[in-house]
Protein backbone atom coordinates (compact mmCIF):
# COMPACT_ATOMS: atom_id res chain seq x y z
CA UNK A 1 0.00 0.00 0.00
CA UNK A 2 2.61 2.59 1.15
CA UNK A 3 4.36 1.92 -2.29
CA UNK A 4 1.19 1.94 -4.38
CA UNK A 5 0.80 5.86 -2.57
CA UNK A 6 4.20 6.66 -3.42
CA UNK A 7 3.97 5.31 -7.69
CA UNK A 8 0.92 7.53 -7.66
CA UNK A 9 2.30 10.51 -6.07
CA UNK A 10 4.99 10.44 -8.66
CA UNK A 11 2.65 9.86 -11.36
CA UNK A 12 0.02 12.52 -10.08
CA UNK A 13 3.25 15.44 -9.86
CA UNK A 14 4.59 14.44 -13.54
CA UNK A 15 1.02 15.07 -14.84
CA UNK A 16 1.31 18.34 -12.92
CA UNK A 17 4.94 19.30 -14.27
CA UNK A 18 4.03 18.63 -18.05
CA UNK A 19 0.54 20.82 -17.87
CA UNK A 20 1.76 23.42 -16.51
CA UNK A 21 5.05 24.29 -17.97
CA UNK A 22 3.46 22.74 -21.83
CA UNK A 23 1.49 26.24 -21.51
CA UNK A 24 2.78 28.96 -23.35
CA UNK A 25 4.01 32.39 -21.99
CA UNK A 26 1.82 35.29 -22.39
CA UNK A 27 3.29 38.06 -24.38
CA UNK A 28 4.89 41.02 -22.62
CA UNK A 29 1.92 43.27 -23.45
CA UNK A 30 -0.46 41.20 -21.03
CA UNK A 31 1.94 41.15 -18.49
CA UNK A 32 2.98 44.51 -18.46
CA UNK A 33 -0.04 46.38 -19.54
CA UNK A 34 -0.26 47.75 -23.17
CA UNK A 35 2.05 49.88 -24.61
CA UNK A 36 2.60 52.18 -27.99
CA UNK A 37 0.17 54.50 -29.45
CA UNK A 38 -3.82 53.23 -28.46
CA UNK A 39 -4.66 50.52 -31.48
CA UNK A 40 -8.06 50.29 -32.83
CA UNK A 41 -10.41 48.97 -30.30
CA UNK A 42 -8.96 51.24 -27.09
CA UNK A 43 -10.35 53.45 -25.08
CA UNK A 44 -9.03 56.74 -27.01
CA UNK A 45 -11.78 59.13 -28.38
CA UNK A 46 -10.68 61.35 -30.76
CA UNK A 47 -12.25 64.62 -31.95
CA UNK A 48 -11.56 66.27 -35.17
CA UNK A 49 -13.23 69.81 -36.64
CA UNK A 50 -12.19 72.74 -38.41
CA UNK A 51 -12.93 76.30 -38.29
CA UNK A 52 -15.24 77.55 -40.35
CA UNK A 53 -16.34 80.66 -41.97
CA UNK A 54 -17.53 83.95 -39.73
CA UNK A 55 -16.53 81.49 -36.62
CA UNK A 56 -13.88 81.35 -33.81
CA UNK A 57 -11.41 78.86 -32.00
CA UNK A 58 -13.77 78.82 -28.98
CA UNK A 59 -17.06 78.56 -30.96
CA UNK A 60 -15.86 75.36 -32.72
CA UNK A 61 -14.47 73.80 -30.12
CA UNK A 62 -17.73 74.49 -28.11
CA UNK A 63 -19.79 72.97 -31.37
CA UNK A 64 -17.90 69.67 -31.05
CA UNK A 65 -19.65 69.95 -27.29
CA UNK A 66 -16.01 69.74 -26.07
CA UNK A 67 -16.27 70.06 -22.46
CA UNK A 68 -15.25 74.19 -21.42
CA UNK A 69 -12.38 72.90 -18.73
CA UNK A 70 -10.83 71.05 -21.63
CA UNK A 71 -11.28 74.38 -23.98
CA UNK A 72 -10.02 76.28 -21.74
CA UNK A 73 -7.10 74.41 -21.04
CA UNK A 74 -6.29 74.64 -24.82
CA UNK A 75 -6.90 77.86 -24.98
CA UNK A 76 -4.74 79.26 -22.22
CA UNK A 77 -1.83 76.79 -23.32
CA UNK A 78 -1.99 78.37 -27.37
CA UNK A 79 -1.88 81.28 -25.83
CA UNK A 80 1.39 82.26 -25.72
CA UNK A 81 1.92 81.29 -29.42
CA UNK A 82 -0.97 82.01 -30.82
CA UNK A 83 -3.17 85.28 -31.95
CA UNK A 84 -6.60 83.74 -32.35
CA UNK A 85 -8.07 87.44 -33.37
CA UNK A 86 -5.98 86.71 -36.71
CA UNK A 87 -7.18 83.38 -37.52
CA UNK A 88 -9.31 82.49 -40.29
CA UNK A 89 -9.34 78.71 -40.44
CA UNK A 90 -7.83 75.57 -39.39
CA UNK A 91 -8.44 72.29 -38.38
CA UNK A 92 -7.81 70.57 -35.19
CA UNK A 93 -7.48 67.46 -33.40
CA UNK A 94 -8.20 66.53 -30.34
CA UNK A 95 -7.35 62.75 -28.06
CA UNK A 96 -9.05 61.87 -24.81
CA UNK A 97 -8.15 58.78 -22.92
CA UNK A 98 -11.10 56.16 -21.59
CA UNK A 99 -11.69 58.75 -18.68
CA UNK A 100 -12.48 61.34 -20.90
CA UNK A 101 -9.75 63.35 -19.93
CA UNK A 102 -7.19 65.58 -22.30
CA UNK A 103 -4.52 63.47 -23.46
CA UNK A 104 -3.11 65.48 -26.51
CA UNK A 105 -4.25 68.50 -28.84
CA UNK A 106 -2.82 69.31 -32.56
CA UNK A 107 -4.37 72.36 -34.73
CA UNK A 108 -3.05 73.11 -37.74
CA UNK A 109 -3.47 76.78 -38.94
CA UNK A 110 -1.89 75.88 -42.29
CA UNK A 111 0.04 72.83 -43.80
CA UNK A 112 3.27 74.72 -42.41
CA UNK A 113 1.79 75.90 -39.48
CA UNK A 114 0.73 73.49 -36.80
CA UNK A 115 1.05 73.71 -33.02
CA UNK A 116 0.84 70.88 -30.51
CA UNK A 117 -0.23 70.17 -26.72
CA UNK A 118 0.65 66.95 -25.14
CA UNK A 119 0.46 65.84 -21.45
CA UNK A 120 3.18 64.84 -19.55
CA UNK A 121 4.30 64.18 -15.98
CA UNK A 122 4.15 68.10 -15.00
CA UNK A 123 0.57 68.79 -16.99
CA UNK A 124 0.03 69.84 -20.28
CA UNK A 125 2.49 71.67 -22.58
CA UNK A 126 2.09 73.59 -25.89
CA UNK A 127 4.95 74.01 -28.58
CA UNK A 128 4.60 74.92 -32.36
CA UNK A 129 5.79 72.00 -34.41
CA UNK A 130 8.52 71.74 -36.95
CA UNK A 131 7.38 70.85 -40.08
CA UNK A 132 9.65 69.40 -42.55
CA UNK A 133 9.29 70.53 -46.38
CA UNK A 134 11.33 69.52 -49.02
CA UNK A 135 12.70 71.48 -51.97
CA UNK A 136 12.48 70.46 -55.15
CA UNK A 137 14.29 72.73 -57.91
CA UNK A 138 11.53 72.41 -61.23
CA UNK A 139 12.10 73.52 -64.83
CA UNK A 140 8.90 75.02 -66.22
CA UNK A 141 7.99 75.07 -69.77
CA UNK A 142 5.18 76.40 -71.57
CA UNK A 143 3.75 78.20 -74.98
CA UNK A 144 1.59 81.13 -74.99
CA UNK A 145 -2.01 80.05 -76.49
CA UNK A 146 -4.12 82.97 -75.45
CA UNK A 147 -2.18 84.54 -72.46
CA UNK A 148 0.42 83.69 -69.71
CA UNK A 149 -2.08 82.91 -67.21
CA UNK A 150 -4.15 80.07 -69.19
CA UNK A 151 -0.46 79.09 -70.56
CA UNK A 152 0.57 78.21 -67.03
CA UNK A 153 -2.74 76.99 -66.20
CA UNK A 154 -2.51 74.56 -68.49
CA UNK A 155 0.47 72.63 -67.31
CA UNK A 156 -0.73 72.66 -63.74
CA UNK A 157 1.38 75.62 -62.28
CA UNK A 158 -1.03 78.31 -60.44
CA UNK A 159 -1.28 81.90 -60.33
CA UNK A 160 1.59 82.95 -57.68
CA UNK A 161 3.62 81.34 -59.91
CA UNK A 162 2.41 83.67 -63.03
CA UNK A 163 2.62 86.98 -60.69
CA UNK A 164 6.02 86.55 -59.59
CA UNK A 165 7.21 85.24 -63.24
CA UNK A 166 5.54 88.80 -64.75
CA UNK A 167 7.07 90.97 -61.93
CA UNK A 168 10.57 89.88 -62.87
CA UNK A 169 9.75 91.19 -65.99
CA UNK A 170 8.11 93.99 -65.30
CA UNK A 171 10.41 96.20 -67.02
CA UNK A 172 10.86 94.28 -70.21
CA UNK A 173 7.48 93.15 -71.06
CA UNK A 174 4.00 94.00 -70.99
CA UNK A 175 2.26 90.46 -71.03
CA UNK A 176 -1.00 92.35 -72.32
CA UNK A 177 0.39 93.93 -75.41
CA UNK A 178 3.89 92.18 -75.96
CA UNK A 179 2.16 88.80 -75.84
CA UNK A 180 1.64 86.41 -78.96
CA UNK A 181 0.71 82.88 -79.88
CA UNK A 182 3.29 81.03 -80.17
CA UNK A 183 6.02 82.91 -77.19
CA UNK A 184 7.57 80.54 -75.38
CA UNK A 185 8.49 80.63 -71.69
CA UNK A 186 10.39 78.43 -69.40
CA UNK A 187 10.88 79.26 -65.05
CA UNK A 188 13.73 77.66 -63.21
CA UNK A 189 12.01 77.48 -59.90
CA UNK A 190 11.78 75.96 -56.75
CA UNK A 191 9.13 74.15 -54.30
CA UNK A 192 8.57 73.67 -51.57
CA UNK A 193 6.55 70.07 -50.63
CA UNK A 194 5.49 68.34 -47.15
CA UNK A 195 5.07 64.94 -48.51
CA UNK A 196 3.29 64.79 -51.56
CA UNK A 197 1.66 68.01 -50.89
CA UNK A 198 2.50 70.88 -52.38
CA UNK A 199 3.22 74.11 -50.09
CA UNK A 200 3.98 76.94 -51.96
CA UNK A 201 6.86 78.32 -54.56
CA UNK A 202 10.41 78.93 -53.12
CA UNK A 203 12.97 81.78 -55.06
CA UNK A 204 12.92 81.75 -58.94
CA UNK A 205 16.61 81.20 -60.08
CA UNK A 206 15.88 82.04 -63.76
CA UNK A 207 13.24 82.80 -66.34
CA UNK A 208 13.34 83.21 -70.29
CA UNK A 209 10.73 84.27 -72.71
CA UNK A 210 11.13 84.26 -76.37
CA UNK A 211 9.32 86.03 -78.77
CA UNK A 212 9.97 85.38 -82.55
CA UNK A 213 13.55 86.03 -82.57
CA UNK A 214 13.76 88.12 -79.43
CA UNK A 215 14.57 86.14 -76.16
CA UNK A 216 15.05 87.87 -72.66
CA UNK A 217 16.85 86.03 -69.92
CA UNK A 218 16.83 86.49 -66.57
CA UNK A 219 19.36 85.34 -64.42
CA UNK A 220 18.82 85.76 -60.33
CA UNK A 221 22.30 87.35 -58.92
CA UNK A 222 22.10 88.29 -55.30
CA UNK A 223 18.57 89.09 -55.03
CA UNK A 224 18.59 90.75 -58.35
CA UNK A 225 17.40 89.27 -61.61
CA UNK A 226 20.34 89.97 -64.57
CA UNK A 227 20.23 89.62 -68.60
CA UNK A 228 23.11 87.24 -69.93
CA UNK A 229 25.64 90.12 -70.56
CA UNK A 230 24.98 90.91 -67.03
CA UNK A 231 22.67 94.23 -67.24
CA UNK A 232 20.07 94.87 -64.81
CA UNK A 233 16.62 93.89 -65.73
CA UNK A 234 15.18 96.54 -63.17
CA UNK A 235 15.39 99.87 -65.34
CA UNK A 236 13.98 103.33 -64.15
CA UNK A 237 10.26 102.68 -65.30
CA UNK A 238 7.39 99.82 -65.08
CA UNK A 239 5.62 98.89 -68.00
CA UNK A 240 2.63 98.51 -66.09
CA UNK A 241 1.43 100.28 -63.47
CA UNK A 242 -0.06 97.64 -61.54
CA UNK A 243 -1.11 93.75 -61.99
CA UNK A 244 -3.75 93.87 -63.79
CA UNK A 245 -6.26 91.13 -65.91
CA UNK A 246 -6.73 93.34 -68.84
CA UNK A 247 -6.94 96.82 -70.71
CA UNK A 248 -9.90 97.29 -71.66
CA UNK A 249 -8.66 100.55 -74.03
CA UNK A 250 -5.45 100.64 -75.42
CA UNK A 251 -3.77 104.08 -76.35
CA UNK A 252 -5.99 105.81 -79.01
CA UNK A 253 -6.02 109.62 -80.53
CA UNK A 254 -9.46 108.86 -82.00
CA UNK A 255 -11.32 106.68 -79.67
CA UNK A 256 -15.64 107.15 -78.93
CA UNK A 257 -16.02 108.32 -75.79
CA UNK A 258 -17.46 105.79 -73.07
CA UNK A 259 -19.76 108.96 -71.69
CA UNK A 260 -19.63 112.36 -73.04
CA UNK A 261 -19.44 110.44 -76.49
CA UNK A 262 -17.95 111.52 -79.90
CA UNK A 263 -14.64 111.03 -80.87
CA UNK A 264 -12.22 112.19 -78.54
CA UNK A 265 -8.75 111.90 -77.55
CA UNK A 266 -7.64 109.13 -75.66
CA UNK A 267 -3.94 109.72 -74.33
CA UNK A 268 -3.35 106.75 -71.95
CA UNK A 269 -3.91 103.22 -71.53
CA UNK A 270 -7.12 102.48 -69.23
CA UNK A 271 -6.38 99.11 -67.13
CA UNK A 272 -9.57 97.11 -66.22
CA UNK A 273 -9.13 96.19 -62.42
CA UNK A 274 -11.69 94.97 -59.61
CA UNK A 275 -11.89 98.14 -57.43
CA UNK A 276 -8.81 98.31 -54.27
CA UNK A 277 -6.58 96.92 -56.19
CA UNK A 278 -3.56 98.61 -55.57
CA UNK A 279 -1.51 101.09 -57.94
CA UNK A 280 1.88 101.51 -58.37
CA UNK A 281 4.30 104.13 -58.83
CA UNK A 282 6.48 103.50 -62.06
CA UNK A 283 9.41 104.88 -61.53
CA UNK A 284 10.83 106.87 -58.39
CA UNK A 285 9.70 110.69 -58.00
CA UNK A 286 7.88 113.21 -55.81
CA UNK A 287 4.03 114.02 -56.02
CA UNK A 288 3.36 116.83 -58.18
CA UNK A 289 -0.66 116.56 -57.35
CA UNK A 290 -3.13 114.68 -55.38
CA UNK A 291 -6.71 115.72 -55.47
CA UNK A 292 -9.89 115.87 -57.86
CA UNK A 293 -9.53 116.39 -61.17
CA UNK A 294 -13.06 116.52 -63.21
CA UNK A 295 -13.63 113.54 -65.46
CA UNK A 296 -10.21 112.00 -63.92
CA UNK A 297 -11.69 111.78 -60.30
CA UNK A 298 -9.09 111.44 -58.28
CA UNK A 299 -5.96 111.87 -59.86
CA UNK A 300 -2.51 111.12 -58.46
CA UNK A 301 0.30 113.07 -60.79
CA UNK A 302 4.05 112.40 -60.27
CA UNK A 303 6.99 114.46 -61.61
CA UNK A 304 10.26 112.15 -62.16
CA UNK A 305 13.82 112.75 -63.20
CA UNK A 306 14.73 113.64 -66.82
CA UNK A 307 11.02 115.98 -67.59
CA UNK A 308 8.88 112.72 -67.15
CA UNK A 309 5.57 112.90 -65.47
CA UNK A 310 2.83 110.23 -64.79
CA UNK A 311 -0.54 110.69 -64.16
CA UNK A 312 -3.05 108.07 -62.63
CA UNK A 313 -6.80 108.75 -62.49
CA UNK A 314 -10.43 107.43 -61.16
CA UNK A 315 -8.99 106.55 -58.13
CA UNK A 316 -11.14 105.60 -55.14
CA UNK A 317 -8.39 106.38 -52.71
CA UNK A 318 -4.82 107.23 -51.78
CA UNK A 319 -1.84 105.61 -50.47
CA UNK A 320 -0.58 106.05 -47.29
CA UNK A 321 1.56 109.37 -46.72
CA UNK A 322 0.57 110.28 -50.53
CA UNK A 323 0.34 113.79 -50.83
CA UNK A 324 1.86 117.02 -52.25
CA UNK A 325 5.16 117.09 -52.17
CA UNK A 326 5.56 113.22 -51.25
CA UNK A 327 9.10 111.53 -52.05
CA UNK A 328 7.68 108.03 -53.99
CA UNK A 329 10.01 104.97 -54.55
CA UNK A 330 9.55 102.70 -57.79
CA UNK A 331 5.96 100.08 -57.01
CA UNK A 332 5.50 102.10 -53.71
CA UNK A 333 1.30 102.18 -54.02
CA UNK A 334 0.18 105.47 -54.15
CA UNK A 335 -3.53 104.50 -54.76
CA UNK A 336 -6.00 102.10 -55.54
CA UNK A 337 -8.44 101.06 -58.55
CA UNK A 338 -11.79 102.62 -58.56
CA UNK A 339 -14.23 104.97 -60.72
CA UNK A 340 -14.36 108.41 -59.77
CA UNK A 341 -15.18 110.92 -62.25
CA UNK A 342 -16.17 109.84 -65.59
CA UNK A 343 -15.71 106.49 -65.54
CA UNK A 344 -18.01 103.39 -66.67
CA UNK A 345 -16.71 101.12 -63.81
CA UNK A 346 -13.72 100.20 -61.96
CA UNK A 347 -10.20 101.13 -64.15
CA UNK A 348 -7.30 103.26 -63.85
CA UNK A 349 -6.58 105.97 -66.56
CA UNK A 350 -2.85 105.59 -66.80
CA UNK A 351 -0.73 108.32 -68.78
CA UNK A 352 2.59 109.89 -69.49
CA UNK A 353 4.32 112.84 -70.67
CA UNK A 354 7.98 113.88 -71.52
CA UNK A 355 8.60 117.63 -71.53
CA UNK A 356 4.75 118.58 -71.42
CA UNK A 357 4.55 115.69 -74.30
CA UNK A 358 2.12 113.36 -73.89
CA UNK A 359 3.25 110.08 -74.68
CA UNK A 360 2.11 106.45 -75.52
CA UNK A 361 2.60 104.47 -72.50
CA UNK A 362 2.93 101.27 -74.28
CA UNK A 363 5.50 102.00 -76.95
CA UNK A 364 8.06 104.83 -75.44
CA UNK A 365 11.09 103.38 -74.42
CA UNK A 366 13.87 103.40 -71.32
CA UNK A 367 17.84 103.45 -71.05
CA UNK A 368 18.77 100.10 -70.27
CA UNK A 369 19.23 98.93 -66.68
CA UNK A 370 22.55 98.91 -64.33
CA UNK A 371 25.49 96.72 -65.15
CA UNK A 372 26.74 94.26 -62.24
CA UNK A 373 29.71 95.01 -60.48
CA UNK A 374 33.28 94.59 -62.21
CA UNK A 375 34.61 92.90 -59.42
CA UNK A 376 31.22 90.30 -59.51
CA UNK A 377 31.23 89.62 -63.32
CA UNK A 378 33.33 86.16 -62.75
CA UNK A 379 30.88 84.70 -59.95
CA UNK A 380 28.12 86.34 -62.11
CA UNK A 381 29.26 84.64 -65.18
CA UNK A 382 30.07 81.08 -63.54
CA UNK A 383 26.48 81.10 -62.49
CA UNK A 384 25.11 82.27 -65.83
CA UNK A 385 27.08 79.52 -67.76
CA UNK A 386 25.03 77.22 -64.93
CA UNK A 387 21.80 78.41 -64.85
CA UNK A 388 21.73 78.83 -68.82
CA UNK A 389 23.31 74.92 -69.45
CA UNK A 390 20.04 73.94 -67.13
CA UNK A 391 17.21 76.40 -68.96
CA UNK A 392 18.24 75.05 -72.18
CA UNK A 393 19.05 70.81 -71.09
CA UNK A 394 17.57 69.41 -68.61
CA UNK A 395 17.87 69.36 -64.63
CA UNK A 396 19.98 66.19 -64.17
CA UNK A 397 18.53 62.72 -61.70
CA UNK A 398 21.44 63.51 -59.52
CA UNK A 399 20.83 67.46 -58.93
CA UNK A 400 20.94 67.01 -54.80
CA UNK A 401 22.09 70.70 -54.18
CA UNK A 402 21.98 74.18 -56.34
CA UNK A 403 24.79 75.41 -58.18
CA UNK A 404 27.39 78.78 -57.06
CA UNK A 405 25.54 80.89 -54.49
CA UNK A 406 22.05 79.48 -54.77
CA UNK A 407 23.31 77.79 -51.76
CA UNK A 408 22.26 81.00 -50.04
CA UNK A 409 18.46 79.72 -50.30
CA UNK A 410 18.86 76.86 -47.99
CA UNK A 411 16.85 76.73 -44.84
CA UNK A 412 18.06 75.22 -41.91
CA UNK A 413 17.24 71.78 -41.19
CA UNK A 414 15.53 71.29 -44.68
CA UNK A 415 17.28 69.15 -47.20
CA UNK A 416 17.77 69.51 -50.86
CA UNK A 417 16.36 66.81 -52.91
CA UNK A 418 17.05 65.20 -56.38
CA UNK A 419 14.27 66.15 -59.29
CA UNK A 420 14.38 65.70 -62.98
CA UNK A 421 10.44 67.14 -63.10
CA UNK A 422 9.84 69.45 -66.25
CA UNK A 423 6.26 70.36 -67.27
Amino acid sequence: MILSGILFLIVLLTVCFFLFYSQPLPPPAQLNGPTGPPSQGSPYQVVEGSIKEKSNFFESLMDQNIPPDQIETIVSKLKPLVDFKKIRGGTYRLLTDGKGELVGFVFEISPTEVYEIQKDSQGYSAQKKEVFLEKKWVKVVGEIRSSLFEAIDAIGEQDQLVIAFAEILAWEIDFYKDVREGDRFKILVEKDYKGDQFIQYGPIDAVEYQSGEKKITGIEYQGEYYAEEGVSLRKAFLKTPLRFNRISSRFSRARRHPILGGIRPHFGVDYAAPAGTPIWAVADGTVYSCGWNDGFGNQVVLRHPNGYRTYYGHLSRYGRGIRKGAQVRQKQVIGFVGSTGLSTGPHLDYRLAKDGIVRNPLKISFPAGTPIRKEEMENFRKRRDEIVALLQGDIPSDYSSPPSSMAEFSIGGDRYSPSGIEH
